[in-house]
């Protein structure tokens, strides 16, 4: 069982950041961080302004963009849910067994029947089959990352967790882009496109599929959110980053592009090598360039993902189990 515990104060939540621990990014055309730190990250946040969007190149998700349009405000409408919390005086915390951005979680035992128990506790925060589900109800995920993902291999079952950073989707809706772990950001939280939508979870499977059967973890490996488009960039080359910030009418901070530099696309096939090379099927390596894409609008859906040529063993099988 667990118990929610409503928000603490973030003052009561020790950090647990260990700045030496951070790699120092590689050079940069333009400029030099000479330290990397703490400070010298924020020093760089203040440095580089955020994109400018100009008017007139709207972005509405190919599928599902009006179930939350159809439905009642009920439905939706979250910030009027009233929620009932359980007694947390029956309940005491034995030991701390891991945290998240938006939470701790710790073993904790419910004291009147010596039951054991998970207690996670919330920080104060703004409130495939899976993923199509989801969306078809007009709901993003945003943090779809493996830790997210739970396996349970003996019953062939897999379940998509953690729904913290979920967000209901509604056409035309600015969203806040400080979502979804670093390396599995989609292109447009990194420069700043706010109307995006459930395409954001396809791009961030895609970048668990590439680490998966490239044998690479994590596929996209930033130092920060500048430095993770970068990385991008360096294999979707900038030519598409271009076109893709023109289609939209984005503009980066001139610093920003120079951060970026001059790119060509990496072919696939550089990626490949011997410890990879049985996984690395054209179909599979098919299926990651049909997901990371630059363009939000030119992902696969979760539908379209489910029905790709990748997955026709698995379709196979499942037809002949029926059969027999």
């Amino acid at each position: 069982m667990a118990l929610f515990v409503p928000p603490v104060s973030s003052s009561l939540v020790q950090s647990q950041a260990n700045p030496s621990s951070i790699v120092p990014p590689p050079p940069y055309t333009g400029f030099l961080l000479r330290l990397f730190s703490p400070f010298a990250a924020a020093a760089l946040a203040q440095k580089i302004g955020k994109s400018v969007r100009r008017p007139g190149a709207p972005s509405l998700a190919r599928i599902f963009a009006d179930v939350n349009v159809q439905r009642p405000k009920e439905y939706w409408d979250y910030e009027s849910l009233t929620v009932q919390w359980g007694e947390q005086d029956d309940y005491e915390v034995v030991r701390k067994v891991g945290r998240g951005k938006y939470s701790e979680v710790f073993e904790g035992v419910h004291v009147t029947n010596n039951e054991k128990c998970v207690i996670k506790i919330l920080k104060p925060v703004k409130k495939k089959k899976a993923l199509d589900y989801c969306h078809s109800q007009g709901i993003m995920h945003r943090d779809v990352k493996p830790h997210n993902v739970m396996i349970d291999h003996q019953q062939r079952k897999l379940r998509l967790i953690d729904w913290g950073l979920a967000e209901l989707y509604h056409p035309g809706q600015e969203y806040n882009v400080r979502v979804a772990s670093r390396y599995f950001k989609g292109p447009e939280l990194l420069v700043d496109l706010q109307d995006y939508d459930y395409s954001l979870d396809m791009w961030s499977l895609g970048c668990m599929f590439a680490g998966m059967i490239f044998r690479k973890e994590p596929f996209f490996y930033g130092h920060d959110n500048y430095d993770q488009l970068v990385k991008i960039a360096k294999v979707l080359g900038t030519d598409g980053l271009t076109a893709y910030l023109n289609k939209y009418h984005l503009e980066l901070d001139p610093q920003f592009e120079a951060l970026v530099g001059r790119h060509s696309k990496k072919p696939w096939v550089k990626f490949i090598n011997s410890d990879n090379q049985h996984v690395t099927v054209p179909e599979a390596v098919d299926f990651v360039d049909k997901l990371l894409k630059y363009d939000h609008q030119e992902r696969l859906t979760a539908k379209e993902a489910m029905d790709h040529p990748y997955f026709n063993p698995v379709r196979n099988a499942e037809s002949s189990k029926t059969r027999s």
